[in-house]
């Protein structure tokens, strides 16, 4: 089959076919390859905790900024790319497609070179308001430098990914991101333990690892993208900056941007406010919260497929269709959210063994998924909601939940240990109920003119 004949089946499918199944089939591809990120997540922090727990809170402290990258890269910008290819596609227009997928290289140049900018030379400033000292500062130090020098790589991998998937191929992105992180496990473990010839670099070993995997994926897809099935044919596409074509990933992509830094501050935030208790409370706390973090790749399974179908249905002018899409892919997510949710809650002990026995370390990650774990289905069900919200090209609704999000886990969380003295269980109830009014204001979203401009 051509690359013309795929892209058309593909649009027939997302434009026409059955909703769960047309979701479930770009999903699964995504699901796949989140299932390997968190793979590696989960490694990531195993090999450091062999390490002990300074080196373990370092980790937290730069854990935050490390998905910030990620979530940014992927979820953000890269979703403002996916949502932008998939109403040129929706609306038949290619060659607008192809311009936005040069741009989009562009764009995750600029912004690693601006992550690098930033982290590098501030990054023990960052890391210090995070409550590092010390020892766990210096480790959050080493390792953000290697990861932030590398941005390029990350940055790069995720752009081609989030063409790709705007087009409606999210098979090929997962390929190469599964075959990364195929790579990058094992790298990980010998580059931070050392295994024979290879010295063990500590915590500068899973940095290394991300670096290189990312590298390979993003060589796999630019491949990909300059050969002749690709469905966006890049090869021919100017390569000269457009206001216009900048001014439509920056309206989705830099609104989202936003909601991302919203949205680790929140956890940021928590994170200072866990850290006047010590470097357990903070590891503790930064084991719990990771589980969090990865939910939302796990959303992104569902929601990267939601940003390309919304999208290429609001390119068509089939708004009716988007939102039922929307709402069909909130509940997938919101259902597997929960069940990761309510099962860490019932037994916390099952994700915070994998990582540590030090038994404050312990009492606090478990005093985390205890309180907020019940509530992991409403995160599940807004992230997917956010990725939605994308292909809609306007970002107005998920900006204002989430600043009704960091309001509530904010202003609550000082209000409970500064002013009533209520302790961390109170702070973590603060950061459920944040939650919950994120889910509540995005769902709402969805009936307002935004989601139906007109009558379709």
């Amino acid at each position: 089959m051509s690359a013309s004949s795929a892209l058309a089946e593909r649009q027939r499918l997302i434009l026409q076919g059955p909703i769960l199944s047309s979701i479930l089939r770009l999903a699964t591809p995504n699901i796949f390859s989140i299932a390997a990120q968190t793979a590696v997540s989960i490694a990531d922090a195993w090999f450091v905790g062999q390490l002990g727990t300074v080196p373990l809170a370092a980790l937290a402290l730069v854990f935050p900024t490390q998905m910030l990258m990620g979530m940014m890269s992927a979820g953000a910008m890269g979703g403002g790319v996916s949502s932008a290819v998939a109403r040129a596609l929706g609306a038949g227009n290619r060659e607008r497609a192809a311009l936005i997928a040069t741009h989009a290289m562009q764009l995750g140049l600029f912004m690693s070179m601006l992550f690098a900018l930033v982290f590098v030379l501030f990054g023990p400033t960052v890391f210090s308001l995070l409550g590092g000292r010390g020892p766990v500062l210096d480790g959050a130090v080493s390792y953000s430098r290697i990861l932030f020098l590398g941005a390029p790589a990350v940055w790069l991998a995720n752009m081609f990914a989030s063409v790709l998937r705007g087009g409606g191929d999210t098979a090929t992105p997962a390929r190469a991101l599964v075959l990364g992180a195929l790579v990058q496990i094992p790298l990980c473990g010998a580059l931070t333990l050392g295994l024979g010839p290879i010295p063990a670099l500590g915590i500068a070993g899973p940095p290394t690892a991300a670096v290189t995997s990312f590298l390979l994926s993003a060589l796999i897809m630019a491949l990909h993208l300059l050969g002749r099935t690709a469905a966006v044919d890049v090869r021919a596409a100017a390569w000269r900056p457009d206001p216009q074509i900048w001014g439509d990933l920056l309206r989705v992509g830099g609104v989202s941007s936003l909601v991302v830094l919203l949205t680790n501050a929140t956890i940021m935030a928590v994170t200072a406010l866990i850290g006047r208790a010590g470097a357990s409370a903070l590891a503790g706390y930064g084991i719990g919260s990771r589980l969090e973090y990865m939910l939302i790749p796990i959303s992104f399974g569902v929601g990267a497929a939601l940003t390309a179908m919304v999208g290429s249905n609001f390119g068509a002018r089939q708004h009716r269709r988007a939102r039922h899409i929307a709402w069909t892919g909130a509940a997938i997510s919101g259902a597997l959210a929960a069940l990761v949710g309510l099962f860490v809650a019932a037994a916390p002990q099952l994700w915070l063994d994998l990582f540590t026995n030090d038994l404050p370390v312990l009492e606090q990650g478990a005093l985390y998924l205890r309180t907020v774990g019940p509530v992991y289905g409403l995160f599940g069900f807004a992230m997917a909601l956010y990725f939605a919200s994308q292909g809609t090209g306007s970002m107005l609704w998920p900006l204002a939940a989430n600043l009704v999000r960091i309001t509530i886990a904010i202003g609550g969380g000082l209000l409970v240990l500064d002013v009533l003295d209520l302790g961390q269980t109170a702070l973590f109830v603060c950061v459920a109920a944040a939650i919950a009014a994120f889910a509540i204001t995005l769902l709402g979203s969805t009936f307002s003119r935004t989601w139906m401009p007109r009558a379709s």
